[in-house]
């Protein structure tokens, strides 16, 4: 969700006249105020919303206490990669699957909270750097990609082989494609010497194929390509582990059943996502 880290640093008492306090002397308002610019939480494409619903009113909070401690940005970074990358080692435990789902839920809600506030601080002490945007993106990667395998070991019933297991690779691989396919348009248009967005805004995104356009609108209302996405799927592997303790059952049916809905969705996300791209005017 965030793009703003660290790399270049600046006083952030500076004269350029919003007299900001020393990070030991923010307030929660402050790191409010400065962390948060207006229209963060409207970024449709880019806010979660999660954080929209509830982690950006959270996040100041942990701002402050951050600033407070002396946190950089881009160690709040590192340890959102650690806590998406641990969910999925959670997950993925050959012990009771309620216990791991509910680990592996909240280690992705810490994940959503320290993506939140590495921006916000990252912005208030005027660190912001494209090595951040970098860090942040390979975090994404590094957290779905995670959990989608451990969520194949937990639908396999342990850290063995079988069939369950390499499923849960295709969708990690799946889902690691659709973010690459994205950000390949900007490396293509980069090597080109063009920007990295197409002239025509919104425009640009819309395959040309009437056709192909009405797929990719039907598709994107129903939001099932939200189900790769490591906030949704933490939830909807904590609802399919209690589903299977309630219903008392011995191998994990839910579970299993999730997994191939999140696999089949992830093939079939990397392939009409593939087909949108090129369609569309964004490599033009």
């Amino acid at each position: 969700m965030e793009a703003e880290l660290p790399g270049s640093s600046a006083d952030p008492s500076g004269d350029d006249g919003d007299h900001r306090p020393h990070r030991k002397g923010a307030k929660v308002a402050d790191v409010r105020r400065y962390g948060q610019p207006p229209g963060l939480k409207d970024r449709r494409n880019e806010e979660h919303w999660a954080g929209r619903l509830y982690m950006r009113d959270l996040s100041p909070y942990f701002g402050w206490i951050a600033l407070r401690l002396g946190f950089s940005p881009n160690q709040l970074t590192y340890l959102m990669m650690a806590s998406g990358v641990v969910a999925g080692l959670v997950v993925s435990l050959p012990v009771d699957p309620l216990w791991t789902a509910i680990g592996g839920a909240v280690l992705i809600q810490v994940y959503l909270l320290l993506d939140c506030v590495d921006g916000e601080v990252a912005r208030y002490l005027k660190q912001t750097s494209v090595a951040g945007v970098f860090l942040d993106r390979i975090g994404h990667y590094l957290s779905e990609v995670s959990l989608l395998i451990g969520l194949g070991f937990m639908a396999q019933g342990g850290w063995k082989n079988g069939g369950w297991a390499e499923l849960g690779l295709v969708a990690a691989l799946g889902a690691a494609l659709i973010k690459a396919e994205t950000d390949n348009v900007v490396v293509a248009r980069a090597k080109s010497g063009l920007t990295a967005d197409p002239s025509g805004g919104d425009r640009a995104l819309r395959p040309r194929s009437t056709r192909i356009a009405l797929a990719r609108q039907a598709a994107s209302m129903l939001r099932l390509h939200r189900i790769i996405g490591a906030v949704e799927l933490s939830l909807l592997i904590l609802a399919a582990a209690v589903l299977d303790t309630v219903l008392g059952n011995e191998t994990p049916v839910a579970v299993r059943v999730l997994m191939v809905a999140v696999a089949a969705v992830a093939v079939l996300q990397t392939l009409l996502h593939l087909v949108s791209i090129l369609a569309s005017r964004r490599l033009k």
